[in-house]
Protein backbone atom coordinates (compact mmCIF):
# COMPACT_ATOMS: atom_id res chain seq x y z
CA UNK A 1 0.00 0.00 0.00
CA UNK A 2 1.29 3.81 -0.61
CA UNK A 3 -0.07 7.24 -0.07
CA UNK A 4 -1.73 7.30 -2.93
CA UNK A 5 -4.56 4.64 -1.66
CA UNK A 6 -6.53 7.10 0.42
CA UNK A 7 -6.91 8.79 -2.63
CA UNK A 8 -8.56 6.07 -4.02
CA UNK A 9 -11.24 5.41 -1.84
CA UNK A 10 -11.76 9.06 -0.83
CA UNK A 11 -11.96 10.10 -4.72
CA UNK A 12 -12.40 7.19 -7.32
CA UNK A 13 -15.27 5.39 -5.69
CA UNK A 14 -17.49 8.00 -4.29
CA UNK A 15 -17.06 9.39 -7.57
CA UNK A 16 -17.84 6.05 -9.25
CA UNK A 17 -21.13 5.50 -7.27
CA UNK A 18 -22.10 9.10 -8.15
CA UNK A 19 -22.08 8.69 -11.53
CA UNK A 20 -23.76 4.86 -11.10
CA UNK A 21 -26.44 6.00 -9.65
CA UNK A 22 -27.32 9.15 -11.91
CA UNK A 23 -27.27 6.46 -14.67
CA UNK A 24 -29.55 4.32 -12.78
CA UNK A 25 -31.64 7.31 -11.94
CA UNK A 26 -31.94 8.06 -15.85
CA UNK A 27 -32.56 4.43 -16.81
CA UNK A 28 -35.77 4.21 -14.03
CA UNK A 29 -37.21 8.00 -15.46
CA UNK A 30 -36.33 6.97 -18.94
CA UNK A 31 -38.65 4.37 -17.99
CA UNK A 32 -41.73 6.02 -18.08
CA UNK A 33 -42.34 7.27 -21.19
CA UNK A 34 -45.43 9.06 -22.33
CA UNK A 35 -46.51 7.21 -25.37
CA UNK A 36 -49.01 4.33 -25.57
CA UNK A 37 -47.07 2.12 -28.12
CA UNK A 38 -43.20 2.52 -28.82
CA UNK A 39 -43.34 2.35 -32.37
CA UNK A 40 -43.48 6.03 -32.85
CA UNK A 41 -39.85 6.24 -30.73
CA UNK A 42 -38.46 3.48 -32.71
CA UNK A 43 -39.41 5.74 -36.46
CA UNK A 44 -37.61 8.78 -34.91
CA UNK A 45 -33.92 9.46 -36.33
CA UNK A 46 -31.30 9.20 -34.00
CA UNK A 47 -28.97 11.97 -33.40
CA UNK A 48 -25.17 11.74 -32.61
CA UNK A 49 -25.96 11.92 -28.83
CA UNK A 50 -27.65 8.98 -29.06
CA UNK A 51 -25.37 6.63 -30.95
CA UNK A 52 -22.51 7.61 -28.47
CA UNK A 53 -25.09 7.62 -25.22
CA UNK A 54 -22.25 4.84 -23.16
CA UNK A 55 -19.70 7.26 -23.48
CA UNK A 56 -19.93 8.71 -20.12
CA UNK A 57 -20.44 5.32 -18.50
CA UNK A 58 -17.44 4.07 -20.70
CA UNK A 59 -15.11 6.73 -19.31
CA UNK A 60 -15.71 5.66 -15.48
CA UNK A 61 -15.25 2.15 -16.37
CA UNK A 62 -12.31 2.71 -17.77
CA UNK A 63 -11.12 5.22 -14.72
CA UNK A 64 -12.14 2.70 -12.38
CA UNK A 65 -9.51 0.08 -14.50
CA UNK A 66 -7.00 2.33 -14.56
CA UNK A 67 -7.57 3.00 -10.56
CA UNK A 68 -6.97 -0.88 -10.13
CA UNK A 69 -3.83 -0.41 -11.91
CA UNK A 70 -2.29 2.16 -9.90
CA UNK A 71 -3.28 0.69 -6.67
CA UNK A 72 -1.21 -2.79 -7.79
CA UNK A 73 1.98 -0.09 -7.95
CA UNK A 74 3.45 -1.08 -11.07
CA UNK A 75 7.26 -0.92 -10.72
CA UNK A 76 10.14 -1.78 -12.98
CA UNK A 77 13.15 -2.90 -11.29
CA UNK A 78 16.44 -0.42 -11.92
CA UNK A 79 18.83 -3.08 -10.53
CA UNK A 80 19.43 -5.64 -7.22
CA UNK A 81 22.52 -5.95 -5.49
CA UNK A 82 23.91 -8.48 -3.10
CA UNK A 83 25.53 -6.90 0.17
CA UNK A 84 28.69 -8.04 0.69
CA UNK A 85 31.02 -6.82 3.81
CA UNK A 86 34.04 -8.52 5.42
CA UNK A 87 34.03 -9.26 8.85
CA UNK A 88 35.56 -11.51 12.00
CA UNK A 89 34.23 -13.62 14.45
CA UNK A 90 35.94 -11.36 18.12
CA UNK A 91 36.19 -12.50 21.80
CA UNK A 92 36.81 -9.56 24.09
CA UNK A 93 38.12 -11.44 27.37
CA UNK A 94 38.17 -8.48 30.21
CA UNK A 95 40.55 -8.75 33.64
CA UNK A 96 37.49 -7.93 36.48
CA UNK A 97 40.51 -8.78 39.37
CA UNK A 98 40.51 -6.70 42.35
CA UNK A 99 44.00 -4.58 40.79
CA UNK A 100 41.97 -3.50 37.85
CA UNK A 101 40.40 -0.18 40.00
CA UNK A 102 44.06 0.97 40.14
CA UNK A 103 44.19 4.11 39.27
CA UNK A 104 46.97 4.20 36.41
CA UNK A 105 44.81 6.80 34.56
CA UNK A 106 44.09 9.16 36.91
CA UNK A 107 41.97 9.96 37.96
CA UNK A 108 40.06 6.81 35.98
CA UNK A 109 40.95 3.42 36.71
CA UNK A 110 42.44 0.56 35.17
CA UNK A 111 38.81 -1.03 34.45
CA UNK A 112 37.05 2.36 33.83
CA UNK A 113 39.68 2.90 30.71
CA UNK A 114 39.99 -0.35 29.78
CA UNK A 115 35.86 -0.55 29.11
CA UNK A 116 36.10 3.02 27.26
CA UNK A 117 38.25 2.01 24.69
CA UNK A 118 36.92 -1.59 24.49
CA UNK A 119 33.32 0.52 23.62
CA UNK A 120 35.02 2.56 20.94
CA UNK A 121 36.36 -0.33 19.29
CA UNK A 122 32.67 -2.12 19.08
CA UNK A 123 31.29 1.30 17.52
CA UNK A 124 34.15 1.70 14.21
CA UNK A 125 33.07 -2.40 13.94
CA UNK A 126 31.07 -3.51 11.33
CA UNK A 127 29.86 -6.88 10.14
CA UNK A 128 31.87 -8.61 12.95
CA UNK A 129 30.46 -10.49 15.07
CA UNK A 130 31.69 -9.74 19.09
CA UNK A 131 31.59 -11.84 22.20
CA UNK A 132 32.28 -11.15 25.80
CA UNK A 133 33.94 -13.31 28.60
CA UNK A 134 34.40 -11.94 32.02
CA UNK A 135 37.13 -12.94 34.34
CA UNK A 136 39.39 -13.16 37.56
CA UNK A 137 39.38 -16.30 39.18
CA UNK A 138 37.06 -17.68 37.38
CA UNK A 139 35.48 -16.76 33.71
CA UNK A 140 32.03 -16.55 32.55
CA UNK A 141 30.35 -16.18 29.50
CA UNK A 142 29.21 -12.77 29.69
CA UNK A 143 27.92 -12.04 25.93
CA UNK A 144 27.99 -14.63 22.89
CA UNK A 145 29.50 -13.68 19.45
CA UNK A 146 26.60 -10.86 18.19
CA UNK A 147 26.14 -8.67 15.83
CA UNK A 148 23.79 -6.57 18.22
CA UNK A 149 26.03 -4.27 19.06
CA UNK A 150 23.60 -2.44 21.60
CA UNK A 151 22.68 -5.77 23.59
CA UNK A 152 27.05 -5.83 23.84
CA UNK A 153 27.34 -2.54 25.23
CA UNK A 154 24.77 -3.35 27.54
CA UNK A 155 26.59 -6.52 28.76
CA UNK A 156 29.79 -4.39 28.74
CA UNK A 157 28.31 -1.50 30.84
CA UNK A 158 27.09 -4.28 33.59
CA UNK A 159 31.17 -5.36 34.16
CA UNK A 160 32.60 -4.38 37.22
CA UNK A 161 35.45 -5.50 39.10
CA UNK A 162 34.32 -7.94 41.14
CA UNK A 163 31.47 -9.15 38.80
CA UNK A 164 32.97 -12.51 39.22
CA UNK A 165 35.51 -12.83 41.92
CA UNK A 166 38.11 -9.87 43.11
CA UNK A 167 40.93 -12.14 43.92
CA UNK A 168 43.31 -13.91 41.53
CA UNK A 169 43.48 -14.17 37.81
CA UNK A 170 43.08 -17.10 35.52
CA UNK A 171 44.34 -16.15 32.35
CA UNK A 172 44.45 -20.12 31.42
CA UNK A 173 40.45 -20.48 31.95
CA UNK A 174 39.68 -17.37 30.48
CA UNK A 175 41.49 -18.34 27.07
CA UNK A 176 39.40 -21.73 26.85
CA UNK A 177 36.35 -19.92 27.64
CA UNK A 178 36.67 -17.89 24.78
CA UNK A 179 38.23 -20.52 22.20
CA UNK A 180 35.15 -23.02 22.93
CA UNK A 181 32.47 -20.19 22.51
CA UNK A 182 34.83 -19.41 18.77
CA UNK A 183 35.36 -23.46 17.52
CA UNK A 184 32.58 -23.15 15.94
CA UNK A 185 32.63 -20.37 14.07
CA UNK A 186 32.61 -20.24 10.09
CA UNK A 187 34.70 -16.84 9.87
CA UNK A 188 37.99 -17.24 8.13
CA UNK A 189 39.33 -15.09 11.13
CA UNK A 190 38.67 -15.71 14.43
CA UNK A 191 40.41 -13.44 17.17
CA UNK A 192 40.46 -13.75 20.77
CA UNK A 193 41.43 -10.05 22.67
CA UNK A 194 42.83 -10.71 26.00
CA UNK A 195 42.97 -7.66 28.66
CA UNK A 196 44.75 -8.07 32.14
CA UNK A 197 46.90 -6.32 34.39
CA UNK A 198 48.27 -9.24 35.74
CA UNK A 199 49.46 -12.90 36.20
CA UNK A 200 47.89 -16.28 35.85
CA UNK A 201 47.41 -17.38 39.83
CA UNK A 202 44.48 -19.28 38.92
CA UNK A 203 42.48 -21.86 37.68
CA UNK A 204 43.50 -25.34 36.47
CA UNK A 205 44.27 -24.40 32.74
CA UNK A 206 47.59 -23.29 32.36
CA UNK A 207 47.71 -19.92 29.53
CA UNK A 208 50.14 -21.44 27.22
CA UNK A 209 48.56 -24.76 26.72
CA UNK A 210 44.65 -22.84 26.07
CA UNK A 211 47.45 -20.94 24.04
CA UNK A 212 48.53 -24.02 21.69
CA UNK A 213 44.56 -25.25 21.92
CA UNK A 214 43.62 -22.38 20.25
CA UNK A 215 46.20 -22.00 17.87
CA UNK A 216 44.96 -25.11 17.00
CA UNK A 217 41.56 -24.28 16.62
CA UNK A 218 43.06 -21.16 13.83
CA UNK A 219 42.16 -18.57 16.49
CA UNK A 220 44.75 -15.59 17.01
CA UNK A 221 45.42 -13.82 20.21
CA UNK A 222 46.13 -10.24 20.51
CA UNK A 223 47.06 -9.76 24.31
CA UNK A 224 46.80 -5.97 26.61
CA UNK A 225 48.70 -5.49 29.39
CA UNK A 226 47.06 -2.90 31.66
CA UNK A 227 48.85 0.03 33.57
CA UNK A 228 52.06 1.82 34.60
CA UNK A 229 55.22 0.40 35.07
CA UNK A 230 56.45 0.48 38.58
CA UNK A 231 53.75 0.90 41.74
CA UNK A 232 50.38 2.54 40.96
CA UNK A 233 47.44 3.02 44.29
CA UNK A 234 44.15 1.22 44.88
CA UNK A 235 41.61 2.71 46.75
CA UNK A 236 40.61 0.70 49.59
CA UNK A 237 37.71 1.14 51.58
CA UNK A 238 39.00 1.22 55.75
CA UNK A 239 37.80 2.03 59.14
CA UNK A 240 38.67 5.83 58.73
CA UNK A 241 37.24 6.10 55.10
CA UNK A 242 38.23 5.18 51.44
CA UNK A 243 42.42 5.48 51.41
CA UNK A 244 44.94 4.99 48.18
CA UNK A 245 47.00 2.02 48.76
CA UNK A 246 50.45 1.72 46.54
CA UNK A 247 51.07 -1.91 44.93
CA UNK A 248 53.58 -3.12 42.85
CA UNK A 249 53.16 -3.85 39.42
CA UNK A 250 52.56 -7.53 38.72
CA UNK A 251 52.02 -7.99 34.75
CA UNK A 252 53.44 -11.00 33.51
CA UNK A 253 54.76 -9.97 30.02
CA UNK A 254 56.65 -12.64 29.26
CA UNK A 255 53.50 -14.68 29.74
CA UNK A 256 51.52 -12.61 27.52
CA UNK A 257 54.04 -12.93 24.71
CA UNK A 258 54.44 -16.05 24.42
CA UNK A 259 50.43 -16.56 23.98
CA UNK A 260 50.32 -14.02 21.49
CA UNK A 261 53.13 -15.47 19.64
CA UNK A 262 51.84 -18.76 20.15
CA UNK A 263 48.79 -18.00 18.14
CA UNK A 264 50.50 -15.24 15.44
CA UNK A 265 49.18 -12.28 17.19
CA UNK A 266 50.91 -10.05 19.05
CA UNK A 267 51.36 -8.39 22.40
CA UNK A 268 50.62 -4.45 23.35
CA UNK A 269 51.27 -2.88 26.59
CA UNK A 270 48.54 0.23 27.37
CA UNK A 271 49.98 2.43 29.95
CA UNK A 272 47.94 5.49 28.88
CA UNK A 273 44.34 6.45 27.33
CA UNK A 274 46.30 7.25 23.99
CA UNK A 275 48.28 3.72 23.93
CA UNK A 276 44.85 1.99 24.27
CA UNK A 277 43.11 3.64 21.49
CA UNK A 278 45.79 2.94 18.90
CA UNK A 279 46.29 -0.26 20.31
CA UNK A 280 42.80 -1.65 19.40
CA UNK A 281 42.88 0.45 16.06
CA UNK A 282 46.16 -1.65 15.25
CA UNK A 283 43.52 -4.54 15.82
CA UNK A 284 40.89 -2.71 13.90
CA UNK A 285 42.65 -3.44 10.66
CA UNK A 286 43.04 -6.92 11.42
CA UNK A 287 41.97 -9.47 7.97
CA UNK A 288 38.38 -9.72 7.45
CA UNK A 289 36.45 -12.38 5.74
CA UNK A 290 33.73 -11.51 2.99
CA UNK A 291 30.21 -12.06 4.17
CA UNK A 292 27.75 -12.16 2.01
CA UNK A 293 24.11 -9.70 3.36
CA UNK A 294 20.76 -10.38 1.63
CA UNK A 295 20.01 -8.70 -1.84
CA UNK A 296 18.67 -5.08 -2.18
CA UNK A 297 16.88 -3.86 -5.09
CA UNK A 298 15.94 -0.15 -6.41
CA UNK A 299 12.55 0.04 -7.87
CA UNK A 300 10.77 2.90 -10.28
CA UNK A 301 7.56 3.31 -9.52
CA UNK A 302 4.85 4.31 -12.73
CA UNK A 303 1.55 4.30 -10.49
CA UNK A 304 1.39 8.02 -10.91
CA UNK A 305 0.88 7.95 -14.39
CA UNK A 306 -2.12 5.55 -14.23
CA UNK A 307 -3.14 7.35 -11.36
CA UNK A 308 -3.16 10.43 -13.32
CA UNK A 309 -5.08 8.66 -16.44
CA UNK A 310 -7.76 7.38 -13.74
CA UNK A 311 -8.26 10.80 -12.99
CA UNK A 312 -8.79 12.03 -16.76
CA UNK A 313 -10.86 9.26 -17.25
CA UNK A 314 -13.07 9.64 -13.89
CA UNK A 315 -13.53 13.76 -14.29
CA UNK A 316 -14.34 13.10 -18.20
CA UNK A 317 -17.17 10.84 -17.31
CA UNK A 318 -18.58 12.64 -15.03
CA UNK A 319 -18.25 15.67 -17.14
CA UNK A 320 -20.12 14.47 -19.82
CA UNK A 321 -22.72 13.13 -17.58
CA UNK A 322 -23.54 16.45 -16.35
CA UNK A 323 -22.97 18.08 -19.42
CA UNK A 324 -23.70 17.14 -23.43
CA UNK A 325 -25.41 13.68 -21.88
CA UNK A 326 -27.65 15.15 -19.08
CA UNK A 327 -30.65 13.28 -19.24
CA UNK A 328 -33.80 15.49 -17.60
CA UNK A 329 -36.46 13.17 -15.74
Amino acid sequence: MTFADPIFFLLFVPLGLLIWLRERKAQVFNARLPFPSLDIVKSLPGTWRTHFRGVPAYAVYAGLALAIVAMARPQTLLKGEQARARGIDIMIALDTSGSMRALDFNPKDRMTVAKQATKSFISHRQFDRIGLVAFAGIAILQCPLTLDYGSLLEFLDQVEVGVTTTENTAIGTAIATAANHLKRSTAKSKVIILVTDGRNNSGEIDPITAAKAAAGLGIKIYTIGVGIRGQSVIPVDTAWGKQLVPIQEDLDEPALNEIAQTTGGRYYRAASTKEFDEIFGEIDKLEKTEIKGPTSHEFQDHYLGWLMMAMVCLCTGLWLSMTIWRTVP
